[in-house]
């Protein structure tokens, strides 16, 4: 088909325009729509690479146009929507953990089993591998493994009582004695006495032998008379007048059993703390003269007729044997 009239530009034999040139017409435009608003004179710059294109009129330009691109506007920040946390993500504290967990697990892996083995010379800990350890049996040597401890004992109240209760009863005797002591200094016979028999009679018959009483009042050679003669003689009355006699000294009765009671009627002072020179005193009806205090405990003793022998003895016994002494009357 054919018509008349000018040929249209557009539809000539020039080829159209590549993206990039077209995109060069379009900021050209641009610029141009800009200087107009602003009333500054358009810069239009085309560069048409090789190789070179048509030139392409203004008009052609004008008429040419592509869809601006406009950049979506951003919602307001209240708009928008929280992040979500993707789903697998941990917090820095079970990072940590698991950091910390994964080299734990292959530690505790990898360490040898330990087991318990007594010996004869105590307890000593070894590895064993794991295979050995997991299947444990106690066998019946396990039962011959013995503990010692140190051998200690504690002492009971009642046991700290009756040790409290000795040691105060034997102040209390000493304090007696030492009481004793003082009042009866002026009786009693400092000094150790010559040790013998000095007795003036040792021949005279007994009473069982159908013999008398002696000077001194008493039956001869008995324990009674032998005192006797030594309280006198230490007295310094070695012969006739006697300073101390049956009657003088024991008028409430003769025997042994009787001078106690003789000592506690008159005055005289008593003790369980013997002294040199005094009377040994015994509940078994004998009386003996304190010869000597060794100084170990012990007294030793002077005596007539121990066992019934009528003769002179000398024995030395502990001084709690003794239940009193009679110091010598004054």
């Amino acid at each position: 088909m054919s018509h008349t009239g000018p040929a249209d530009p557009l539809e000539s034999d020039r080829p159209l325009p590549t993206r990039r040139e077209a995109r060069a017409l379009r900021d050209a435009a641009e610029a141009r729509d800009t200087a107009a608003s602003t009333g500054a004179a358009p810069v239009v710059e085309l560069t048409v690479p090789t190789p070179v294109m048509p030139v392409v009129t203004t008009d052609l330009a004008a008429r040419v146009s592509y869809p601006r691109r406009t950049r979506p506007t951003p919602a307001p920040a209240a708009a928008r929507p929280a992040p979500r946390r993707r789903r697998g993500t941990s917090t820095p504290v079970a990072k940590v953990i698991t950091l910390l967990a994964i080299p734990a697990i292959f530690l505790t892996t990898a360490l040898p089993a330990y087991a318990f083995s007594p010996n004869g010379d105590g307890a000593s800990v070894v590895a064993r591998p794991a295979a050995e350890v997991q299947g444990v049996t106690v066998g019946a040597a396990a039962a011959s493994v013995n503990i010692s401890f140190d051998q200690f004992s504690s002492t009971s109240q009642a046991e700290l009582d009756e040790i409290e209760a000795a040691i105060q009863a034997d102040l209390t005797q000493k304090a007696e004695a030492e009481a004793a002591r003082a009042s009866a200094a002026s009786f009693s016979v400092v000094g150790l006495r010559a040790e013998g028999d000095d007795y003036p009679w040792p021949s005279a018959a007994t009473d069982d032998q159908g013999g008398g009483l002696s000077p001194l009042g008493y039956y001869y050679r008995e324990c009674v008379d032998f005192v006797a003669w030594r309280l006198n003689r230490d007295a310094g009355s070695t012969g006739g007048p006697w300073k101390w006699n049956w009657s003088s000294m024991t008028p409430n009765g003769g025997n042994a059993s009787a001078w106690q009671g003789n000592w506690a009627a008159k005055g005289w002072p008593t003790s369980k703390a013997p002294v040199v020179g005094a009377v040994a005193w015994f509940t078994y009806n004998h009386v003996a003269y304190v010869q000597s205090i060794p100084g170990d405990g012990t007294v030793v003793l002077e005596e007539y007729n121990w066992m019934g022998s009528h003769a002179y003895h000398t024995r030395t016994v502990p001084i709690s044997e003794v239940p009193v002494y009679l110091y010598p009357p004054a």
